[in-house]
């Protein structure tokens, strides 16, 4: 993403925030670290190389989570938009099983 379109971007989405010298954004943040897990995935299918952060943390104390912020998911700059896309289909339920779903 240009400089340009990123500044943008990032000014339209201002609870999207850069990891300071990294190349590495926070795009999501989850109190329950099963749910950032799935989001992970979900972007992981996509294509864009999204890493949890804390996970492991908040997975060990529970409590603690609202106070450190919950994990954090992060992408680098380049596909930010696209993770920003995955992550609203699945807050939608596009990604959600039907009934129906067998696994054959």
């Amino acid at each position: 993403m240009a400089q340009l379109a990123l500044d943008d971007w990032l000014a339209a989405h201002p609870d999207v925030v850069q990891i300071p010298g990294r190349d590495l954004f926070i795009i999501a943040r989850y109190l329950i670290p099963m749910e950032a897990t799935l989001a992970q995935g979900c972007l992981a299918a996509a294509g864009i190389p999204a890493v949890l952060a804390d996970a492991h943390l908040m997975q060990a104390d529970l409590l603690l989570a609202p106070a450190l912020g919950g994990v954090r998911i992060l992408v680098p700059s380049d596909f930010l938009q696209q993770s920003a896309d995955v992550l609203a289909g699945l807050a939608r339920g596009d990604y959600a099983l039907d009934e129906s779903f067998t696994d054959e």
